[in-house]
């Protein structure tokens, strides 16, 4: 299983993004799916999460600024992003819960990161 992030890049302060995460590989299911940052010298901290129903879980620093959403039937997760500030530079990391095959348990995997830098 794979997750590869993409989207990221340079924008200007009150800008906006959109950060996509797709799931690969032998999936029988996807629960929790999210995004998670870091900054240098600074722990990896939760941005948002989607459960597999749409019910959502955001960071406070985050809210009313960025949605996440997720697409089952592609194994995506999005994250955009609207009125971004200099400190929302950081790497940003999807991760998801996936069960590979019936009756196996499920597991955590995180994608390579997608550096986000919010500078005018």
């Amino acid at each position: 299983v794979q997750l590869q992030a993409s989207g990221g890049g340079l924008v200007q302060p009150g800008g906006s993004l959109r950060l996509s995460c797709v799931a690969s590989g032998r999936i029988f299911s996807i629960d929790n799916m999210g995004w998670y940052r870091q900054s240098p010298g600074k722990q990896r901290e939760l941005v948002a999460i989607v459960g597999r129903g749409a019910d959502t879980e955001y960071a406070d620093f985050v809210k009313g600024r960025f949605t996440i959403s997720r697409d089952n039937a592609k194994n995506t997760v999005y994250l955009e992003m609207n009125s971004l500030k200099p400190e929302d530079t950081a790497v940003y990391f999807c991760n998801a819960d996936i069960r590979r095959s019936f009756g196996t348990i499920m597991a955590n995997y995180w994608g390579q990161g997608t550096q986000v830098t919010v500078s005018s």
